[in-house]
């Protein structure tokens, strides 16, 4: 049976077959992505422990049997500076190992590891640099890592527009070669609906 939507004109109301969703052919996130965000459940209490330890739940409960298949970090996994290149690079107590070791340990259990960034100059939490204007260098960041996921904020954006900023990600990402979910956390304020198809 066809999906259908309701459109109000006036009084009456006509229904049309609504539009099916699509996916990017990159063969990317064909399904709704299912897996782990540790923000929610601890903020920024985030370390390579928690995030190891996720991946193995996720073998030993059946999880990724289910169809789980990403373990995402978010907020405060960076030391609070870039490096000497403009890098991102891991908090030194939270992640010792480095995040392309936690990555590594997450796809030996079969998983993808996602991470987190904003697209302004601070992440939410403002305990890390945050992507803009450096999109390219972040992105290669999380290639040359293992990245599989980028969830991508609104935070601290200096009021850039939206489109500009995250379009500006996307095509960092594309630019890597590697295929990495682009996951965008607008929360409504500039109409995603109208923009986000072509670009998450």
């Amino acid at each position: 049976m066809k999906r259908l939507a309701a459109l109000a004109l006036g009084a009456a109301f006509v229904v049309v077959p609504a539009s099916p969703a699509q996916a990017l052919p990159d063969g990317l996130a064909l399904t709704p992505p299912m897996g782990f965000n540790n923000w929610n459940a601890t903020g920024c209490a985030i370390d390579e422990k928690l995030i190891k330890d996720t991946a193995d739940i996720f073998v030993a409960q059946g999880l990724k049997d289910a169809g789980y298949q990403y373990v995402n970090i978010d907020d405060c996994w960076a030391a609070p500076q870039r490096d000497a290149a403009g890098r991102l690079t891991h908090h030194p107590e939270r992640f010792p190992s480095g995040i392309k070791a936690v990555a590594d340990y997450v796809h030996s259990k079969g998983l993808k590891l996602g991470i987190y960034t904003s697209a302004g100059t601070q992440t939410c939490a403002k305990t890390m640099p945050g992507g803009l204007d450096h999109e390219e260098i972040d992105a290669q960041t999380f290639a040359d890592w293992g990245v599989d996921y980028l969830k991508y904020d609104n935070c601290n954006n200096e009021n850039r527009p939206a489109l500009e900023r995250y379009t500006k990600m996307r095509d960092a990402l594309k630019k890597t070669g590697r295929q990495i979910v682009f996951s965008i956390c607008e929360w409504g304020q500039n109409k995603p609906w109208e923009w986000g198809a072509d670009i998450g």
